[in-house]
């Protein structure tokens, strides 16, 4: 290994591999959202809504996920991320 090949490893990716990652990945979840169904929005809100009547949480703390793996079978994912308690 010669001195210069030591240096080009520890070189940080550049911002548009950087940029290219982001963008794969919001891709990805405009997909996952258009196949949806359209009361899908309203039911997000509303489970958010019934979660906060007994934690305080933000939009940003609550994920929910619709995956359909065939015509008969859906799974809803919901990831919740509770405040600490003092």
């Amino acid at each position: 290994m010669s001195l210069l090949d030591y240096f080009k490893t520890n070189k940080k990716p550049s911002t548009a591999v950087t940029a290219k990652e982001r963008l794969q990945i919001i891709v990805a979840h405009q997909r996952g959202e258009r196949e949806a169904p359209d009361y899908f929005p309203q039911m997000k809100q509303e489970i958010i809504e019934v979660i906060r009547k007994y934690v305080q949480v933000g939009p940003d703390q609550v994920s929910v996920q619709l995956d359909q793996n065939d015509e008969n079978l859906s799974v809803l994912e919901l990831n919740v991320t509770l405040p600490e308690q003092n």
